[in-house]
């Protein structure tokens, strides 16, 4: 693995991770077109850069992650779902990780449900008095997160969506998705990393050096995405990132109907 080839997916990363496009289609086509998708530091590589994204989030909302200690119950409250869930279906998950059809199907889908959420949910935008968010609120978010553990459907589409059914504004859907990814996240990825604990330690002065780049580009790019994401929602709403979503899932189907192996870098 290259330092561009590092850089480029570390990008990708950042760019994706907090946006409602899914970050698992993008690493497909770019590790495919890298030619690496199969390689397990590769594999390994895509999971250890999330760290940098995560932090992104920690230094944006630096201020809120000190507010009080409600904050952090909230966060919990909505976490407990996809833990219960993600320990009791893990093997159905690790499955559905195999397949790129799903993934392509789940953007495609996800692409044209985005195009009518902001219709769905106009009158959230008008209210004379923003919705505060509660324990019921979170874990109903919580809950819709786990739809994203099938491949594809986007975590933060997930809870973004859930908090706009919840009668939150775009704004504080999305701000609560960017907190709740922090757990998430972090769990998800410590607990790839000790399975990959072996590759992990047996990697080279290079390797290392190449997760330390990812990292920090990952996190540059996710710091950007994040504070330009919430301007764009809150003027744009999602059409853009529906047609965005419908146009990748469609790219993945013709290139699987076209015999190009396609493969999950992640």
């Amino acid at each position: 693995m290259s330092f561009l080839d590092a850089i480029i997916l570390a990008i990708i990363e950042g760019l994706t991770e907090f946006l409602p496009i899914s970050s698992t289609g993008h690493m497909i086509i770019a590790s495919t077109l890298m030619g690496n998708a199969s390689d397990d530091f590769v594999k390994l590589f895509t999971v250890a850069i999330q760290f940098g994204a995560i932090l992104s989030v920690v230094l944006v909302y630096f201020q809120r992650f000190l507010q009080s200690f409600r904050f952090y119950l909230l966060i919990g409250a909505a976490f407990i779902p996809t833990a219960i869930i993600g320990l009791l279906a893990k093997k159905h998950i690790d499955a559905l990780l195999e397949n790129v059809e799903v993934v392509a199907w789940m953007l495609l889908l996800g692409g044209i449900l985005l195009l009518f959420v902001d219709r769905f949910f106009e009158a959230n935008e008008t209210q004379t008095v923003e919705k505060e968010l509660d324990f019921k609120t979170a874990f109903v978010i919580g809950t819709i997160q786990c739809l994203a553990m099938v491949p594809g459907v986007s975590r933060s589409a997930a809870t973004i969506i859930g908090g706009l059914s919840q009668k939150l504004t775009r704004k504080v859907a999305a701000e609560f998705s960017f907190f709740l990814a922090v757990p998430t996240m972090a769990a998800a990825t410590l607990k790839s990393m000790y399975d990959e604990k072996e590759l992990l330690l047996q990697s080279t002065g290079h390797e290392w050096l190449l997760l330390l780049v990812g990292n920090v580009v990952a996190f540059a790019v996710a710091y950007l995405a994040i504070k330009s994401f919430i301007a764009f929602l809150q003027k744009k709403g999602f059409r853009a990132f529906g047609w965005y979503r419908i146009a990748l899932g469609a790219t993945l189907l013709i290139l699987l109907a076209l015999g190009v192996e396609l493969q999950m870098a992640g």
